[in-house]
């Protein structure tokens, strides 16, 4: 492998409560409010949960009538739309040549929930007339295989399941992947979709958390450093915190094997304005000399999708041309500190307005 060959960031996308595509959640973000939680009925009691959920598209999704999709949970078309996003493509073609060497990592941590509570409402309901049709859409890897056979890829394709720190080690074995030319390029999507039981039970353990729902994703590839935006540097060790070994100091070792930074840069974190949920990450951070930018203050709790965003707009910064680099900081919600470090590929001090 030449040393002028890198890990680019060859396209970006994502889908949001802020809307579908880049460009909304990049609105929302440089707005800086959070944006409106409806209420969902939680079955049993009076009190509904509080979430942000991603509204309908105002035009049909690329992607949204091909038959694969005909029966698939919201989870599978959230990703669907992020990776053509992320691959550029303004609707879907099957088979495209560039697609048979294209990999695939799908992570998730609650994964299609809305079909496995379906499902297993109606077998306790009534075990004869539970919907064989519902059962293959509840299992985790069933949005992976729907995007795979979408882009006619024939390259290898895994699920991570775990907690929000997984799309970052989804992009780490990507990397790996790329760099012993076992593709030619991979898209690394994290997904998340809205249901009751996932809302409320994480309101067991943080009962102030909006959870939302949506997607993000990363296209990248081995390419010479000067033929994309944006690269990724390096990934942290995943650093598991336990009860021997805490949450904070997990987070400080994870800080420590990042740049320490400067005024130019930025620091893309996971804190939400919850002093139970942000102490260790805010007391990691807390000599960081740049700029700070939160998704989940606006966006809410997106877990796998919500680590996925910070790394979207992390690199879409960098696209912008607002900043020479950007570390992305992940303290899962039960698992891992893990971090990741992007530069820019062209000097920040030439702005840009063009769109992702």
């Amino acid at each position: 492998m030449s040393a002028a060959e890198q890990i680019v960031i060859h396209g970006i996308g994502a889908v949001s409560p802020a809307g579908w595509g880049i460009l909304p959640m990049r609105e929302a973000l440089a707005k800086g409010e959070p944006l409106p939680a409806r209420e969902l009925a939680r079955p049993g009691w009076a009190r509904p949960l509080r979430v942000r959920t991603v509204l309908p598209a105002s035009a049909r999704p690329a992607g949204a009538s091909h038959p694969r999709l005909r029966r698939v949970s919201p989870i599978t078309h959230y990703a669907v739309a992020a990776a053509l996003e992320a691959l550029g493509y303004p609707a879907v073609t099957t088979g495209r040549p560039e697609s048979s060497r294209t990999g695939l990592i799908f992570c998730v941590m609650t994964g299609c929930v809305n079909y496995s509570r379906r499902f297993y409402d109606e077998t306790l309901r009534d075990p004869m007339t539970a919907s064989p049709l519902v059962f293959p859409e509840t299992v985790f890897n069933a949005p992976a295989s729907h995007i795979a056979a979408i882009l006619g890829t024939t390259a290898i394709s895994y699920t991570l399941v775990g907690d929000p720190g997984t799309f970052l080690q989804g992009l780490a074995l990507a990397a790996d992947w790329l760099l012993s030319e076992r593709l030619d390029g991979c898209l690394v999507i994290g997904a998340e979709e809205i249901d009751w039981l996932t809302a409320d039970a994480y309101g067991l353990f943080a009962r102030n958390i909006v959870l939302s729902e949506g997607a993000g994703a990363l296209h990248l590839r081995r390419e010479r450093s000067n033929g994309a935006a944006a690269r990724l540097r390096s990934i942290t060790g995943a650093h598991s915190f336990c009860d021997t070994f805490t949450r904070a100091r997990a987070t400080q070792r994870m800080r420590a094997e990042l740049p320490p930074g400067n005024p130019e840069h930025l620091l893309c974190d996971g804190t939400q304005n919850l002093r139970n949920v942000d102490t260790a990450e805010v007391e990691a951070w807390r000599d960081w000399p740049g700029s700070c930018l939160s998704p989940k203050t606006v966006l809410g709790e997106g877990l796998a999708a919500g680590s996925a965003w910070q790394c979207v707009a992390a690199v879409d910064a960098l696209r912008q041309r607002q900043h020479p680099a950007a570390s992305v900081s992940v303290v899962g919600c039960n698992q891992q500190s893990i971090g990741a470090h992007f530069v820019a590929s062209h000097p920040a001090s030439q702005k840009s307005d063009r769109p992702a």
